[in-house]
């Protein structure tokens, strides 16, 4: 299997991405204070899914370094994470992020959030319609994007179906996990002109 190397691509611009509601754009350092807003108010609501993230942003200080860690990842071409606003007011709504796998061929693998206030807009269908446009786009080139939700996460699911990706199949295992996989579900969105590695479907196991 042929691996690319990340480090010997040139990152993607550091620019702003548009759709008609939305300014998605990487953070820069005085996002600090928003971006810790948000994670701290919707704290117990975000760590089933963002662990990692709630854990590491407990304080402002926290937050401005995890934005430096970000920038580093964007330009070694680890971790694209992606600050959400709503263009007409500046107010920050969410993250959105997509990590990808340099393998060949290559595919990606994304997560968001919103704040609870910013549900039920549509805002996540804009912005997920967004980075599958990014991951497909010169800065990944991805064949196929990946998004896991939690098996009970049905607004999740509405939008990932919405955007044009699909669930896949899942099979018994032979020997179960501590955590069981079927509490979580996988959907996948496969390029149109990707390999058939990355267009066929998988059967996970559960």
């Amino acid at each position: 299997m042929q691996v690319v190397d990340p480090m010997h691509i040139a990152p993607p611009a550091w620019a702003p991405v548009l759709t008609t509601r939305l300014t998605i754009r990487p953070y820069e350092a005085t996002d600090a204070g928003a971006f810790f807003q948000l994670i701290n108010e919707n704290r117990a609501r975000l760590q089933p899914a963002f662990p990692a993230r709630v854990a590491a942003v407990r304080t402002l200080a926290d937050a401005r370094r995890v934005i430096m860690l970000f920038q580093q990842d964007w330009q070694a071409r680890r971790l694209f994470v992606f600050g959400i606003w709503l263009t007409a007011t500046g107010e920050y709504l969410g993250d959105i992020s997509l990590k990808p796998t340099w393998s060949q061929p290559t595919t990606a693998e994304l997560g968001y959030y919103l704040a609870a206030t910013a549900q039920g807009h549509g805002y996540a269908r804009e912005a997920l319609a967004a980075a599958v446009q990014f991951g497909f786009g010169a800065a990944i080139n991805a064949s196929r994007l990946d998004i896991r939700c939690h098996a009970d996460n049905r607004r999740s699911h509405a939008v990932a179906n919405h955007v044009g990706f699909r669930p896949l199949p899942t099979r018994p295992r032979l020997w179960p996990l501590r955590q069981p996989e079927s509490e979580i579900r996988h959907f996948a969105y496969a390029r149109t002109d990707a390999p058939d590695f990355a267009q066929k479907d998988y059967l996970l196991s559960a």
